[in-house]
Order: structure tokens, then C-alpha cells, then sequence
């Protein structure tokens, strides 16, 4: 690697003096798995830093490459890390930090948006910013047209697969109308893009938006929300109430059906009603109710 005609190379860094200039969260598990890691065989692959003189005359090293293994080392008691010192910009240091979290796709959904924000926020235009990270065009523009309408509950839904790009975008176009979002769901069904279970989902999260708007409901990146008791307890309630509204509406729909299914009885009791049926056609009934109505699940 090369920048401004200087070769970089690897030193020993010391790890108190190295910055991270762009933070992202990391699973528990995915780091658990790093430390072992690194305990057992060592360091593979250097970090990449960047240096950076301070007010003072010392030194000091922004991160650019290798947060995982960086924090594996602290958490192992290690005070120096192996780690390739190459001499670029703080935009190139940032962007390189972004880009390659956006290529490795490793991020959570909310961390990848951020980064694509904060690469528009820095005056790269969409061709740009798809050539820095791999993406495509189509899906950077449709990405940035979602951020900027607040839309990050769909946005994630697109980025976690759960929502086609072009669904999404056909949601938003459609605005508060729940025929025209409804529309855009069923062309997307038609259309072979949501099928099955995915589109029970698409459909959560378009109930999700109406209900609890179209925020993901936290700050980007995400942060974890604190549990109390009383959130807890809050959450049962609801739950609770959502059930008792759901066994409500059951009993209520078979008592609809019930009703409907003796008057039928009655009806179809009728010789001369039963005749009149037969004149027009129509001694016929769906399977479902055919099969309540008569024993033998037809009219004798």
C-alpha cells in the first residue's frame, strides 16, 4: 500500500495512543470468538493506522483498520499491537474505515445506513459512494431517497432483505393512502419479489410504520435500550390486552358463523326454498360451509 509516495510498514503501535475514528457496536459473541482467537494463534493480520503529530511534539494514531482486534488486544492486557502505519488524509483515513465496514457487510443494518449518510453528508454524490464501497448505484440512490424521507424502518427492512428496494421506495411514493401501500405490496407479490413469509413480514413492518412511525426508534448508530421492571411489566400489559382483544374478536367471528350456518340449516330445511335454488343455480355453497350446513357436506 502506498500513499503520497511513502511505503507503509509495520510497527509495534502502543494501543493507548491509537484513536478510533469511526466506532461501530460489535456482537458479544462475534467478539468473544475474536479474543479466543487471538489468544490461541496470535495476530494474523495487522491493524491499519495512520499517523497523526499532536500539539506537543508526540504522536498519536487514528484507526483505520482492525477495531475488533484492536479492542481484543486491550481486552487481553496487551499494551502494543502489530499494526501497518499508512501516511493518509482524515477523509481518506474516515473513508476508508466506512468503506471497508460497508464492504465486509459484517455491520448491523442501522450501521450501514449511517455510513452511507455520513458519506453524502461529506459531499459524495451516489456514483461515488457506490465506486467506494461496491454498491450499486440504483440501491445508493434508493437508500439515500429513503434517509431523507426519515424512512428507517423501511430502510432497514430493505437492507435486512425483508423488503425489496423498489417496494420500499413504491411505500414511501405512496404517502398515507393504505390502498396505494396495499397496491404496492400486492406488485410486489405478483411481481415474484415477496413471497410466502416475506410477505407476512413486509406486511409487519408496513403495520410497525403506521403504527409507531417511520423512525427505527432509537438513534443511528443503534444504541440498546434500557430494561426496568416497569418496562417489563408495561410490555406484559400490553401483551396481555393484545391477546384478550384477539380471543375477543375469535369468539365473536364464530359466533357470526355459528349464526350463519343454523339460518342456512333452516333455510335449505325448505323444500319449495330449496327448488328455487335449483331453478337459478345456485344449490351450491363454498366447501367450507357446505361441509357445517349437511352432514354429507353437499345437498341431498
Amino acid at each position: 500500500m502506498m500513499r503520497h509516495g511513502q511505503p507503509a510498514e509495520v510497527r509495534m503501535v502502543p494501543i493507548d495512543q491509537i484513536d478510533v475514528i469511526n466506532p461501530r457496536e460489535r456482537n458479544s459473541r462475534v467478539f468473544e470468538e475474536i479474543v479466543s482467537n487471538i489468544k490461541a494463534i496470535g495476530l494474523k493480520k495487522p491493524i491499519v493506522v495512520t499517523p497523526r503529530a499532536t500539539a506537543d511534539g508526540g504522536e498519536r494514531y487514528l484507526l483505520v483498520c482492525g477495531e475488533g482486534r484492536l479492542k481484543a488486544f486491550r481486552a487481553l492486557g496487551e499494551t502494543t499491537i502489530p499494526a501497518l502505519v499508512d501516511i493518509v488524509s482524515d477523509e481518506d483515513a474516515f473513508i476508508m474505515s466506512l468503506t471497508e465496514n460497508i464492504a465486509r457487510r459484517l455491520c448491523r443494518p442501522l450501521e450501514l445506513l449511517a455510513g452511507i449518510r455520513d458519506l453524502q453528508e461529506r459531499g459524495y454524490a451516489p456514483r461515488a459512494i457506490a465506486e467506494k464501497t461496491g454498491l450499486t448505484m440504483h440501491y445508493v440512490q434508493g437508500i439515500l431517497t429513503l434517509l431523507r424521507q426519515g424512512e428507517e424502518r423501511l430502510v432497514v427492512a430493505v437492507e435486512t432483505g425483508q423488503v425489496p428496494l423498489r417496494t420500499a421506495l413504491s411505500i414511501v411514493g405512496a404517502g398515507d393512502s393504505d390502498e396505494a401501500i396495499q397496491a404496492a405490496l400486492q406488485e410486489a407479490y405478483e411481481s415474484g419479489k415477496l413471497r410466502g413469509r416475506q410477505l407476512m413480514d413486509a406486511r409487519r413492518i408496513v403495520e410497525r410504520r403506521k403504527a409507531l412511525g417511520r423512525g427505527a426508534g432509537r438513534n443511528m448508530p443503534r444504541k440498546v435500550a434500557e430494561v426496568t421492571t416497569s418496562s417489563l411489566v408495561r410490555t406484559y400489559q400490553r401483551e396481555v390486552a393484545r391477546q384478550k382483544a384477539m380471543v375477543k374478536k375469535a369468539e365473536f367471528t364464530q359466533q357470526r358463523l355459528l349464526f350463519v350456518v343454523g339460518a342456512l340449516r333452516q333455510l335449505f330445511s325448505d323444500e319449495n326454498f330449496v327448488n328455487l335454488l335449483r331453478a337459478e343455480g345456485l344449490a351450491t355453497l363454498p366447501k367450507y360451509l357446505a361441509e357445517r350446513v349437511w352432514s354429507s357436506g353437499s345437498l341431498a
